[in-house]
């Protein structure tokens, strides 16, 4: 894996618990880790569903690796953000491959 060929910025999100004024519990994300990576894949479909018509965005990433990473968290990236999929790890613990799907609309 070359380093100048990680040119895109991606930021890590790890959900975390709040406690708002009133007691109660909510849930937000927070940045956990800014990254370097290179866009492999990114793929659009658009269909139509029992919600109506959908467009979804598939990406995928290549890192390096990051022991902590777990389909748990999230990706930032460009403003939108995307639930992680998958994860492949490059060699041993060299790099990985994080495949992630747009959250929302």
């Amino acid at each position: 894996m070359r380093a100048g060929n990680l040119d895109r910025l991606i930021e890590i999100q790890r959900r975390s618990t709040t406690i708002g004024l009133g007691g109660t519990v909510g849930q937000t994300w927070a940045t956990f880790a800014t990254m370097r990576a290179q866009l492999l894949k990114s793929d659009i479909d658009d269909r139509e569903g029992a919600r109506g018509h959908a467009t979804d965005a598939m990406l995928t990433f290549r890192m390096y690796y990051f022991a902590s990473l777990s389909l748990n968290d999230r990706l930032l990236y460009e403003g939108q953000p995307f639930e992680i999929t998958g994860i492949t790890e490059i060699g041993r613990r060299v790099g990985m491959d994080v495949t992630c799907e747009r959250v929302g609309p």
